[in-house]
Protein backbone atom coordinates (compact mmCIF):
# COMPACT_ATOMS: atom_id res chain seq x y z
CA UNK A 1 0.00 0.00 0.00
CA UNK A 2 2.63 2.34 0.66
CA UNK A 3 4.45 1.70 -2.77
CA UNK A 4 0.72 2.31 -4.28
CA UNK A 5 0.24 5.31 -2.66
CA UNK A 6 3.28 7.28 -3.59
CA UNK A 7 3.29 6.02 -7.12
CA UNK A 8 -0.35 8.20 -6.97
CA UNK A 9 1.44 11.06 -5.13
CA UNK A 10 4.41 11.02 -7.84
CA UNK A 11 1.80 11.05 -10.45
CA UNK A 12 0.56 14.22 -9.20
CA UNK A 13 3.76 16.11 -7.65
CA UNK A 14 7.10 15.95 -7.96
CA UNK A 15 8.83 15.67 -4.77
CA UNK A 16 12.59 15.49 -3.32
CA UNK A 17 13.40 11.84 -1.54
CA UNK A 18 13.00 13.98 1.28
CA UNK A 19 9.16 15.36 1.28
CA UNK A 20 8.53 11.61 -0.46
CA UNK A 21 9.74 10.18 2.52
CA UNK A 22 8.20 12.68 4.88
CA UNK A 23 4.53 11.10 3.69
CA UNK A 24 5.56 8.08 5.67
CA UNK A 25 7.83 9.56 8.42
CA UNK A 26 5.82 8.19 11.31
CA UNK A 27 6.29 4.46 9.79
CA UNK A 28 10.17 2.94 10.82
CA UNK A 29 13.20 3.99 11.36
CA UNK A 30 15.91 6.46 9.24
CA UNK A 31 16.35 9.20 7.53
CA UNK A 32 12.78 10.28 5.61
CA UNK A 33 15.66 11.31 2.71
CA UNK A 34 16.66 7.26 2.71
CA UNK A 35 13.04 6.19 2.98
CA UNK A 36 11.94 8.33 0.12
CA UNK A 37 14.97 6.79 -1.80
CA UNK A 38 13.92 3.28 -0.80
CA UNK A 39 9.97 3.89 -1.41
CA UNK A 40 11.21 5.05 -5.39
CA UNK A 41 13.52 2.67 -5.81
CA UNK A 42 11.40 0.24 -5.10
CA UNK A 43 8.46 1.88 -6.99
CA UNK A 44 10.36 2.38 -10.20
CA UNK A 45 11.33 -1.66 -9.84
CA UNK A 46 7.61 -2.43 -9.86
CA UNK A 47 7.24 -0.16 -12.76
CA UNK A 48 9.60 -1.16 -14.99
CA UNK A 49 8.58 -4.87 -14.62
CA UNK A 50 4.87 -3.53 -15.83
CA UNK A 51 6.71 -1.41 -19.01
CA UNK A 52 6.25 2.00 -17.37
CA UNK A 53 8.82 4.41 -17.61
CA UNK A 54 10.50 5.56 -14.04
CA UNK A 55 9.79 8.67 -11.94
CA UNK A 56 13.02 9.95 -11.12
CA UNK A 57 13.78 12.77 -8.56
CA UNK A 58 13.15 16.09 -9.79
CA UNK A 59 15.45 18.67 -10.23
CA UNK A 60 13.13 21.01 -8.07
CA UNK A 61 10.94 19.30 -5.76
CA UNK A 62 7.41 20.85 -6.49
CA UNK A 63 7.22 20.79 -2.79
CA UNK A 64 10.19 22.59 -1.07
CA UNK A 65 11.99 23.58 -4.05
CA UNK A 66 14.91 21.55 -2.68
CA UNK A 67 15.04 23.91 0.70
CA UNK A 68 16.91 20.93 2.21
CA UNK A 69 20.06 21.61 -0.13
CA UNK A 70 20.52 25.10 1.80
CA UNK A 71 21.10 23.13 5.36
CA UNK A 72 24.78 23.95 4.46
CA UNK A 73 24.89 27.13 3.90
CA UNK A 74 22.38 28.27 7.01
CA UNK A 75 24.84 26.15 9.25
CA UNK A 76 27.75 28.86 8.19
CA UNK A 77 24.76 31.83 8.36
CA UNK A 78 23.55 30.11 11.97
CA UNK A 79 27.92 30.27 13.26
CA UNK A 80 28.00 33.55 12.15
CA UNK A 81 24.86 34.88 14.12
CA UNK A 82 26.30 33.37 17.21
CA UNK A 83 29.89 34.83 16.85
CA UNK A 84 31.31 35.43 20.10
CA UNK A 85 28.49 33.92 22.18
CA UNK A 86 29.47 31.42 24.63
CA UNK A 87 27.11 28.62 24.58
CA UNK A 88 27.33 24.46 24.92
CA UNK A 89 24.03 23.68 23.81
CA UNK A 90 21.48 25.00 21.39
CA UNK A 91 18.02 24.14 19.74
CA UNK A 92 16.99 24.82 16.52
CA UNK A 93 13.13 26.23 15.03
CA UNK A 94 12.10 27.10 11.54
CA UNK A 95 9.34 29.81 10.20
CA UNK A 96 8.05 28.34 6.61
CA UNK A 97 5.85 30.21 4.23
CA UNK A 98 2.21 29.27 4.95
CA UNK A 99 1.84 28.11 1.21
CA UNK A 100 4.49 25.65 1.75
CA UNK A 101 2.76 24.38 4.78
CA UNK A 102 -0.86 24.60 3.44
CA UNK A 103 0.49 22.66 -0.35
CA UNK A 104 2.38 19.96 1.78
CA UNK A 105 -1.26 19.78 4.38
CA UNK A 106 -3.57 19.89 0.76
CA UNK A 107 -1.32 16.33 0.02
CA UNK A 108 -1.84 14.49 2.53
CA UNK A 109 -5.80 15.35 2.72
CA UNK A 110 -6.05 14.48 -1.22
CA UNK A 111 -4.18 11.42 -1.04
CA UNK A 112 -5.29 10.24 2.64
CA UNK A 113 -2.17 10.28 3.93
CA UNK A 114 -1.89 9.61 7.75
CA UNK A 115 1.89 8.75 7.99
CA UNK A 116 2.60 12.28 7.43
CA UNK A 117 5.58 13.96 9.48
CA UNK A 118 5.53 17.84 8.72
CA UNK A 119 8.14 19.80 6.57
CA UNK A 120 9.59 22.03 9.76
CA UNK A 121 10.15 19.09 12.25
CA UNK A 122 12.56 17.04 9.89
CA UNK A 123 14.26 20.10 8.91
CA UNK A 124 14.65 21.45 12.20
CA UNK A 125 16.04 17.82 12.99
CA UNK A 126 18.61 17.55 10.16
CA UNK A 127 19.37 21.44 10.49
CA UNK A 128 20.22 20.83 14.09
CA UNK A 129 22.44 17.42 13.23
CA UNK A 130 24.45 19.39 10.81
CA UNK A 131 24.91 22.27 13.48
CA UNK A 132 26.16 19.91 16.34
CA UNK A 133 28.52 17.85 13.69
CA UNK A 134 30.34 21.35 12.46
CA UNK A 135 30.65 23.18 15.81
CA UNK A 136 30.74 20.47 18.02
CA UNK A 137 28.04 21.90 20.32
CA UNK A 138 24.93 19.81 21.64
CA UNK A 139 21.70 20.10 20.94
CA UNK A 140 18.75 20.71 24.18
CA UNK A 141 15.17 20.77 24.89
CA UNK A 142 16.34 23.22 27.60
CA UNK A 143 19.54 24.96 25.23
CA UNK A 144 21.74 27.56 25.95
CA UNK A 145 20.79 29.49 22.65
CA UNK A 146 17.74 28.80 20.14
CA UNK A 147 17.80 29.26 16.36
CA UNK A 148 14.87 30.73 14.75
CA UNK A 149 15.61 29.88 10.70
CA UNK A 150 13.78 31.42 7.74
CA UNK A 151 15.60 28.57 5.20
CA UNK A 152 13.72 30.64 2.44
CA UNK A 153 15.19 34.13 3.36
CA UNK A 154 18.12 32.78 4.94
CA UNK A 155 16.89 34.93 8.38
CA UNK A 156 18.21 34.12 11.67
CA UNK A 157 16.73 34.77 15.02
CA UNK A 158 18.87 34.26 17.85
CA UNK A 159 17.09 33.71 21.18
CA UNK A 160 19.77 33.81 24.28
CA UNK A 161 18.54 32.00 27.38
CA UNK A 162 18.85 33.53 30.64
CA UNK A 163 21.15 33.08 32.89
CA UNK A 164 20.20 32.47 36.69
CA UNK A 165 22.73 32.88 39.71
CA UNK A 166 21.30 31.94 43.58
CA UNK A 167 22.76 33.85 46.35
CA UNK A 168 22.49 35.65 49.82
CA UNK A 169 23.29 39.12 50.77
CA UNK A 170 23.73 41.03 53.71
CA UNK A 171 23.69 45.16 53.38
CA UNK A 172 25.92 46.45 56.17
CA UNK A 173 25.21 50.31 55.78
CA UNK A 174 22.09 51.98 56.08
CA UNK A 175 20.64 54.56 53.85
CA UNK A 176 21.11 51.85 50.48
CA UNK A 177 17.55 51.04 49.18
CA UNK A 178 17.04 47.43 48.00
CA UNK A 179 16.59 48.64 44.22
CA UNK A 180 17.29 51.81 42.21
CA UNK A 181 15.32 54.57 43.60
CA UNK A 182 15.06 58.27 42.73
CA UNK A 183 17.55 60.44 45.29
CA UNK A 184 20.02 57.57 45.86
CA UNK A 185 23.27 56.86 43.78
CA UNK A 186 23.28 53.22 44.10
CA UNK A 187 21.34 50.05 45.30
CA UNK A 188 22.31 46.70 46.49
CA UNK A 189 20.94 45.69 43.09
CA UNK A 190 23.45 48.14 41.06
CA UNK A 191 25.93 47.35 43.70
CA UNK A 192 25.37 43.36 42.71
CA UNK A 193 24.48 43.32 39.26
CA UNK A 194 27.42 45.94 37.89
CA UNK A 195 30.12 43.16 38.19
CA UNK A 196 28.14 40.41 36.51
CA UNK A 197 26.53 42.68 33.47
CA UNK A 198 30.29 43.40 32.94
CA UNK A 199 31.33 39.79 32.77
CA UNK A 200 28.44 38.04 31.13
CA UNK A 201 27.98 41.30 28.82
CA UNK A 202 24.41 40.60 29.49
CA UNK A 203 21.66 42.78 31.51
CA UNK A 204 21.24 42.13 35.23
CA UNK A 205 17.94 41.91 36.94
CA UNK A 206 18.21 41.61 40.67
CA UNK A 207 14.79 39.91 42.95
CA UNK A 208 15.22 39.00 46.26
CA UNK A 209 12.82 37.22 48.92
CA UNK A 210 11.09 39.92 50.49
CA UNK A 211 12.60 43.41 50.88
CA UNK A 212 13.91 45.92 54.02
CA UNK A 213 13.33 50.01 53.99
CA UNK A 214 16.48 52.10 53.11
CA UNK A 215 16.79 52.42 56.90
CA UNK A 216 16.98 49.06 57.50
CA UNK A 217 20.52 46.59 57.47
CA UNK A 218 20.51 42.53 56.43
CA UNK A 219 22.68 40.93 58.96
CA UNK A 220 23.13 37.63 59.51
CA UNK A 221 22.67 34.51 56.81
CA UNK A 222 21.56 37.36 54.40
CA UNK A 223 18.19 37.50 52.21
CA UNK A 224 17.66 34.72 49.65
CA UNK A 225 18.20 36.69 46.07
CA UNK A 226 18.11 35.60 42.29
CA UNK A 227 19.97 37.50 39.44
CA UNK A 228 18.38 36.80 36.01
CA UNK A 229 20.82 37.79 33.12
CA UNK A 230 19.38 38.60 29.98
CA UNK A 231 20.83 37.72 26.73
CA UNK A 232 24.61 37.10 28.07
CA UNK A 233 27.00 36.76 25.62
CA UNK A 234 29.31 35.27 28.32
CA UNK A 235 27.99 32.07 30.58
CA UNK A 236 31.38 30.78 31.76
CA UNK A 237 30.96 32.84 34.74
CA UNK A 238 33.88 32.65 37.81
CA UNK A 239 31.03 33.20 40.44
CA UNK A 240 33.66 33.36 42.99
CA UNK A 241 35.80 36.16 41.45
CA UNK A 242 32.19 38.28 41.02
CA UNK A 243 31.71 37.80 44.68
CA UNK A 244 35.16 39.36 45.64
CA UNK A 245 34.29 42.34 43.35
CA UNK A 246 30.54 43.20 44.97
CA UNK A 247 32.20 42.43 48.47
CA UNK A 248 34.63 44.90 48.09
CA UNK A 249 32.41 47.98 48.01
CA UNK A 250 32.63 47.37 52.22
CA UNK A 251 28.62 47.92 51.97
CA UNK A 252 26.93 44.38 50.45
CA UNK A 253 28.52 41.35 50.98
CA UNK A 254 27.08 37.74 48.74
CA UNK A 255 27.70 34.74 49.70
CA UNK A 256 26.45 30.81 48.80
CA UNK A 257 26.31 32.02 44.83
CA UNK A 258 25.41 28.89 42.27
CA UNK A 259 23.75 28.55 39.12
CA UNK A 260 20.52 27.45 39.32
CA UNK A 261 17.01 26.83 36.54
CA UNK A 262 14.79 28.51 36.14
CA UNK A 263 12.49 26.51 38.14
CA UNK A 264 14.72 26.84 40.82
CA UNK A 265 14.85 30.63 40.85
CA UNK A 266 10.69 30.87 41.13
CA UNK A 267 10.64 28.66 44.24
CA UNK A 268 13.57 30.50 45.56
CA UNK A 269 11.29 33.55 45.16
CA UNK A 270 8.12 32.23 46.04
CA UNK A 271 9.32 30.08 49.30
CA UNK A 272 7.98 31.55 52.45
CA UNK A 273 10.66 32.93 54.97
CA UNK A 274 10.01 33.96 58.65
CA UNK A 275 12.51 36.40 59.65
CA UNK A 276 14.79 37.76 62.68
CA UNK A 277 14.48 41.09 63.70
CA UNK A 278 16.31 43.03 65.80
CA UNK A 279 14.48 46.76 66.74
CA UNK A 280 15.37 50.11 68.85
CA UNK A 281 12.13 50.77 70.67
CA UNK A 282 12.03 53.99 72.03
CA UNK A 283 9.24 54.64 74.46
CA UNK A 284 9.46 59.04 75.46
CA UNK A 285 7.10 58.29 78.14
CA UNK A 286 9.52 56.43 79.71
CA UNK A 287 9.68 52.25 79.91
CA UNK A 288 10.76 50.14 82.76
CA UNK A 289 12.60 46.77 82.64
CA UNK A 290 9.68 44.79 83.49
CA UNK A 291 7.51 46.56 80.84
CA UNK A 292 9.97 45.98 78.27
CA UNK A 293 9.67 41.88 78.93
CA UNK A 294 6.07 41.81 79.85
CA UNK A 295 5.59 43.42 75.90
CA UNK A 296 8.15 40.48 74.85
CA UNK A 297 5.90 37.98 76.69
CA UNK A 298 2.69 38.97 75.40
CA UNK A 299 3.83 39.16 71.81
CA UNK A 300 5.34 35.92 72.09
CA UNK A 301 2.92 33.68 69.83
CA UNK A 302 0.70 36.44 69.12
CA UNK A 303 -1.42 36.70 65.98
CA UNK A 304 -1.57 40.25 64.27
CA UNK A 305 -3.78 41.83 62.12
CA UNK A 306 -1.93 44.68 59.97
CA UNK A 307 -3.42 46.48 57.36
CA UNK A 308 -1.65 47.88 55.02
CA UNK A 309 0.30 50.53 56.75
CA UNK A 310 -0.10 54.32 56.01
CA UNK A 311 4.07 54.54 54.60
CA UNK A 312 3.06 52.22 51.32
CA UNK A 313 -0.72 52.34 50.64
CA UNK A 314 0.51 54.19 47.35
CA UNK A 315 2.17 50.73 46.10
CA UNK A 316 0.46 48.37 48.14
CA UNK A 317 -2.93 46.65 47.98
CA UNK A 318 -4.78 48.02 50.83
CA UNK A 319 -6.24 44.81 52.69
CA UNK A 320 -5.36 43.21 56.54
CA UNK A 321 -3.15 40.63 56.41
CA UNK A 322 -2.21 38.64 59.21
CA UNK A 323 0.89 37.07 60.20
CA UNK A 324 2.44 35.80 63.32
CA UNK A 325 4.90 36.44 65.84
CA UNK A 326 7.00 32.97 66.66
CA UNK A 327 9.46 34.42 68.88
CA UNK A 328 10.15 37.58 70.99
CA UNK A 329 12.31 39.22 73.75
CA UNK A 330 13.21 42.19 75.12
CA UNK A 331 16.25 43.84 76.78
CA UNK A 332 16.16 47.29 78.66
CA UNK A 333 18.66 49.39 77.78
CA UNK A 334 16.98 52.58 79.89
CA UNK A 335 14.56 54.84 80.66
CA UNK A 336 13.34 55.43 77.07
CA UNK A 337 14.92 52.42 74.90
CA UNK A 338 15.00 48.68 74.67
CA UNK A 339 16.12 46.27 72.19
CA UNK A 340 13.27 43.86 71.09
CA UNK A 341 14.39 40.90 69.40
CA UNK A 342 11.19 39.30 66.84
CA UNK A 343 11.15 36.22 64.95
CA UNK A 344 7.97 36.64 62.65
CA UNK A 345 6.12 35.48 59.56
CA UNK A 346 7.73 37.15 57.01
CA UNK A 347 5.98 40.22 55.24
CA UNK A 348 5.22 41.92 59.05
CA UNK A 349 5.50 45.30 58.89
CA UNK A 350 7.66 45.60 61.98
CA UNK A 351 8.34 49.48 62.15
CA UNK A 352 4.42 49.16 62.17
CA UNK A 353 3.79 46.80 64.78
CA UNK A 354 5.88 48.68 67.05
CA UNK A 355 4.16 51.92 66.96
CA UNK A 356 0.35 50.51 65.57
CA UNK A 357 0.51 52.79 63.05
CA UNK A 358 -2.51 54.92 64.13
CA UNK A 359 -4.36 51.32 65.06
CA UNK A 360 -4.05 50.29 61.67
CA UNK A 361 -1.82 47.36 62.97
CA UNK A 362 -3.57 45.63 65.84
CA UNK A 363 -1.97 44.39 68.38
CA UNK A 364 0.59 46.49 68.78
CA UNK A 365 4.11 47.07 71.13
CA UNK A 366 1.98 50.61 71.33
CA UNK A 367 -0.78 49.11 72.25
CA UNK A 368 0.24 46.44 74.93
CA UNK A 369 2.59 49.35 76.45
CA UNK A 370 -0.24 51.86 76.73
CA UNK A 371 2.08 54.25 75.78
CA UNK A 372 3.28 55.92 72.25
CA UNK A 373 6.55 53.74 70.64
CA UNK A 374 8.11 53.68 68.05
CA UNK A 375 11.37 51.96 66.00
CA UNK A 376 14.81 53.92 66.42
CA UNK A 377 16.68 51.65 64.47
CA UNK A 378 15.89 48.20 62.98
CA UNK A 379 18.00 44.99 61.45
CA UNK A 380 16.85 41.98 59.83
CA UNK A 381 18.97 39.40 61.84
CA UNK A 382 18.51 36.28 59.85
CA UNK A 383 16.05 35.34 57.00
CA UNK A 384 14.91 31.77 58.20
CA UNK A 385 13.26 28.91 56.02
CA UNK A 386 9.89 28.39 57.21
Amino acid sequence: MIIERAEKVLEVYGLCDHCLGRLFGKLGKGTNENRGRAIRFVLNMERSARGLDPIPEPETCGLCGNVFERIPRLVEDMKKASSGIEFGTFLVGSRFPPEVVEREESIWREFGIESAEPINREFNRELGKAFEKATGKEFSRDPDVVFIVEPYSNKIELRIASLYVYGRYRKLVRGIPQTPLSGFKESVASIVCGPFSRASEGKCVFKAAGREDVDVRTLGNGRPFVLEIKRPRRRNLDLEELAKEVNSTGKVLVSDLSFISRDEARKVLTRRHRKEYLALVRVDEGVTPEEAEEVASKLKGMEIHQRTPWRVRKVRADRVRIRRVHDAEARWLDEKHFLLRLVTDGGLYIKELVSGDGGRTKPSVSGLLGKSAWCERLDVLNVLED
